[in-house]
């Protein structure tokens, strides 16, 4: 092992020096704006990626879970990492190394076929197994509501109105289902022409329709035939208007809350902009 596993813990390190004995650090993948440390390392001829959580960190427990529950749809499929070693103490696991290139940023995410395959592999996991759950709703308003109270550059007069509508919505009962919670070209792979899936540190029970709030934000904003070809791949459109209504203003207000407390200028523009216009559909 080399410098780059400066930022983990001692028993982080202990735990990779038992599981992969004479490792070697390839590349750092770390993302910079969460105290999450993600290397590429190889071991014994194998390559493999170790993630490697913070002090604060609530995504290694949910990938773990997910690699427990939810994803051999995919694993079976060669379409997502397997998992090799975890140990959610420690916030600590290890993957072996899933091939491709990101979509995002390359000639593939203007790419309808890869969209499609998208929409395929989301309606995998989402198939697997449906609750329902009374109290939902309820918790998500909170959730947002909490969001409002934290630091933010959200106009004092969108947060009163904001505050008023979520305030005033229904609580019905939830449908269920096993969500990624992150589904975007970020989060997709692609190598020799077949989609795969990376980072589970989202995934939870959720509503369908709120694996598609990132897209809709973005991808298929700037292009709607991309926004047709995952529904080719996925199936029945499962956005009901009001219920999608309530996700994409909660999904606004977390994205320009948690933007700002990190410091991604762009991301935070962006919240706003999602703000703007969820409300401006109200008043249309």
């Amino acid at each position: 092992m080399t410098s780059a596993l400066g930022n983990l813990t001692r028993q982080q390190r202990t735990l990779l020096a038992r599981w992969l004995r004479g490792s070697t650090v390839e590349a750092d993948h770390s993302w910079g704006l969460v105290a999450t440390t993600v290397l590429e390392v190889t071991c014994a001829g194998s390559r493999f990626i170790v993630k490697a959580g913070g002090a604060e960190d609530h995504g290694i427990r949910r990938e773990l879970d997910a690699h427990a529950n939810w994803l051999r749809p995919w694993t079976d499929r060669g379409r997502a990492p397997t998992l090799v070693h975890g140990d959610a103490e420690a916030k600590l696991l290890v993957t072996r190394y899933l091939p491709g290139e990101l979509v995002l940023g390359s000639v593939h995410a203007a790419d309808r076929r890869i969209f499609q395959q998208a929409g395929e592999l989301l309606a995998l996991l989402h198939a697997q197994i449906v609750v329902t759950d009374d109290d939902y709703e309820r918790r998500e308003n909170e959730k947002s509501l909490a969001w409002l109270c934290r630091p933010h550059r959200i106009a004092a007069h969108l947060v009163r109105r904001l505050r008023a509508d979520i305030t005033n919505w229904p609580t019905p009962s939830a449908s269920l289902v096993p969500t990624h919670g992150d589904w975007q070209p970020r989060n997709w792979l692609v190598h020799d022409g077949v989609v795969g899936v990376i980072d589970f540190g989202r995934a939870a029970m959720r509503p369908a329709y709120t694996d598609l709030g990132r897209l809709a934000a973005q991808d298929f904003r700037r292009d709607p035939e991309l926004e047709a070809a995952f529904l080719d791949g996925y199936g029945p459109d499962p956005r009901e208007p009001d219920a999608w209504h309530r996700t994409r203003v909660r999904e606004a207000i977390g994205t320009a809350v948690w933007a700002y407390r990190v410091g991604d200028q762009a991301f935070e523009a962006q919240g706003h902009r999602m703000i703007a216009e969820a409300l401006a559909r109200v008043r249309d």
